[in-house]
């Protein structure tokens, strides 16, 4: 096992630790930036460096494809390749089969899809999956798993929950670097309680260096995403890495690290980034709205990083849309962010002072303490008191301050 998990602080299920890695030893809880193909769009690894980045995710199926993992292999993989010194993990490849490609078959042997070169069909089985990333050189790489959306309901659900369990098995025997890259196995079953217990119970009995919660944020109502985190985060190990996929929200990042996770990825902070907003403490910022043309403050007065050192959202306002300059500045202020987000959970965790840090948290989010019932009943069941910066808990509900809160 290429990995070293050492909690350094908790509080109640919250947990800070040393994630030590091949290429990085990271602090958690952290969050990965989405680099599709070799990069996160719009910023240099250097960049990435700078703000404090400590892993980066890249697609199985994207680097498949081009460059091709027999190129990276040649180069001695995807590290080299886009002079990234710092730790990687790539997915499987099987959500974007399922997600980008209409007529995506999934049968015990695999997923068959049409290739978007040819139109012919292809198989990506659990074997090749691991082969591939094999070859890409990830420090953490992903089981293929057989993924549904959360909404789905019904036998698929119970079906997907097995498969995921006999292809991890699959996945295992064809992993032949589990000295320098580290299987993590994912846990699936819906929004189905008991099939979820089946699920981590099942990838629990394989020992795996990390364990995944899957099949979130896929349109599933915030009261039963948390519920599931919750659930799976009681069940696996105390002492491996926990990783919430697709999970890229502030606010679902403090909830989730609240109830024992570790590690979150999404390309939100940057996808919304494209689209003219940027995260701040009281939700979001919409850089393109009018108001902003002639406003000379930094996006995030509160924060230390280049772009609010060196411009004002007047400016950002007449790039953002019009000119690649604009993403790439509000995509490295929305990273870090994130960044700073991690290290704030990290250190609020080993200080000791976690629960004055979730209350500034939601007190600056939902200044009129309207903070959403499904938050309050996590923050129960984690142990934590915000009764100081919540309305009575019957008139918890959605906030409708001047900042939109995602």
């Amino acid at each position: 096992m290429a990995l070293r998990f050492e909690i350094v602080g908790r509080f109640n299920r919250a947990r800070a630790s040393r994630l030590t890695l091949p290429h990085f030893v990271c602090q958690t809880p952290l969050f990965m930036p989405v680099g599709t193909q070799g990069t996160v769009k719009g910023l240099t690894a250097s960049q990435l460096e700078d703000i404090g980045c400590q892993i980066i995710l890249g697609n199985t199926y994207h680097l498949e494809l081009r460059p091709t993992s027999d190129l990276l292999h040649q180069l001695n993989g995807l590290h080299n390749f886009m002079n990234w010194p710092r730790a990687m993990l790539t997915d499987s490849g099987g959500f974007q089969m399922v997600s980008l490609l209409h007529l995506a078959d999934i049968t015990e042997k695999g997923v068959t899809f049409q290739s978007p070169v040819d139109g012919k069909p292809m198989l990506l089985t659990p074997e090749e999956s691991i082969q591939i990333q094999n070859r890409i050189g990830a420090d953490i790489i992903m089981a293929l798993d057989d993924v549904i959306k959360t909404t789905i309901t019904g036998p698929r659900v119970e079906e997907a929950t097995y498969r995921t369990l006999r292809w991890i098995d699959r996945c295992i025997a064809a992993h032949k670097r589990p000295h320098d890259q580290n299987l993590f196995g994912i846990v699936q079953g819906g929004l189905d309680p008991v099939l979820r217990d089946i699920c981590v119970k099942g990838m629990v009995e394989r020992n795996l260096p990390g364990y995944a919660i899957g099949g979130l944020s896929g349109g599933e109502d915030k009261n039963s995403f948390w519920r599931v985190v919750a659930q799976c985060t009681a069940a696996l190990p105390e002492d491996k890495p926990r990783y919430v996929m697709g999970v890229g929200y502030p606010l679902d990042i403090v909830v989730c690290s609240a109830l024992g996770a570790d590690m979150y990825d999404c390309v939100y902070p940057t996808r919304t980034a494209r689209f003219g907003t940027a995260l701040v403490p009281e939700g979001v910022l919409k850089l393109k709205n009018r108001d902003m043309a002639d406003d000379t403050r930094p996006i995030d007065p509160t924060c230390p990083c280049m772009v609010c050192k060196n411009y004002t959202r007047a400016y950002i306002h007449c790039l953002v849309t019009k000119d690649a300059m604009g993403s790439q500045l509000l995509s490295y202020h929305n990273l870090y962010h994130m960044m700073q987000l991690s290290r704030d959970l990290h250190s609020s965790i080993v200080e000791e002072r976690f629960p004055k840090f979730v209350c500034d948290f939601l007190r600056r989010m939902f200044p009129k303490g309207n903070v959403p019932e499904w938050v309050c009943d996590a923050m129960e069941v984690a142990g934590i008191d915000i009764s100081s910066c919540c309305s009575p808990p019957s008139s918890c509900q959605e906030n409708d301050s001047k900042y939109v809160s995602e």
